[in-house]
C-alpha cells in the first residue's frame, strides 16, 4: 500500500470513529463548546468532510492512476459538494423540525381539547389537546371548581406549575 492510500485509509478510519464518538457524546460536547457561535465549526460537517475526502481519496488512489495532487483536489471538491448537500437537505430541515415541535406552556392557553380522565371537583384529571403537530396530554384541574366528566370538550384557561386549568367549552351555536 502506497503512502497516500494509507493516509486516506487512516483518515477514513479516524473520521468514522470520531463520527461515532460524536454521535454518542454530542449532547455533552455541544455543552462544552457552547462558546462557539452557531454555524461556525459544526462538528457534523467537519467530520463528514474528512470522511468523504478520505473515502474519495482512497477510492481514487486504489482504482485510478491519476496524480495524487489531482486526486486530492477532486476529492476535496466532491466532499465539499456532498457536505453542502448534507447540510442543505438533511441538517437544516432537521434543526427546523426540532424547533417547530417545541412549545411553551403559554402556547397552550386558549387551546381546545377533550377530557380523557374525569376531573373531580377538588382533584386532578387529564386532558388531551389537539394540534396540527400532534396531541399533547396534560394534567388538568377545573378552573371553575366543578366536575368535568370524561369526553367533555374543554378550553385551557391557564397553566400553573405544569397543570392546565380548564373550563367546559361552551357550544358556539345554541338554539
Amino acid at each position: 500500500m502506497e503512502g497516500m492510500e494509507q493516509l486516506y485509509l487512516y483518515g477514513l478510519i479516524a473520521g468514522g470513529i470520531l463520527t461515532l464518538c460524536y454521535i454518542l457524546l454530542s449532547d455533552i460536547l455541544d455543552g462544552l463548546f457552547d462558546f462557539i457561535p452557531d454555524g461556525w465549526l459544526n462538528p457534523t460537517l467537519i467530520l463528514s468532510f474528512v470522511t468523504f475526502l478520505s473515502a474519495g481519496g482512497y477510492l481514487f488512489e486504489t482504482l485510478t492512476s491519476i496524480n495524487s495532487v489531482l486526486i486530492l483536489i477532486t476529492s476535496s471538491l466532491i466532499s465539499l459538494l456532498l457536505v453542502l448537500l448534507l447540510n442543505i437537505f438533511v441538517l437544516i430541515p432537521l434543526s427546523n423540525a426540532e424547533e417547530s415541535n417545541a412549545y411553551t406552556e403559554d402556547d397552550l392557553i386558549g387551546r381546545t381539547g377533550q377530557v380523557i380522565v374525569s376531573i373531580p371537583r377538588d382533584g386532578f384529571g387529564e386532558v388531551i389537546l389537539h394540534d396540527s403537530g400532534g396531541n399533547i396530554s396534560k394534567t388538568a384541574k377545573c378552573f371553575d371548581g366543578a366536575d368535568i366528566p370524561y369526553g367533555k370538550d374543554i378550553l385551557v384557561i391557564d397553566i400553573k406549575e405544569g397543570v392546565a386549568y380548564v373550563s367546559v367549552k361552551e357550544d358556539e351555536f345554541r338554539l
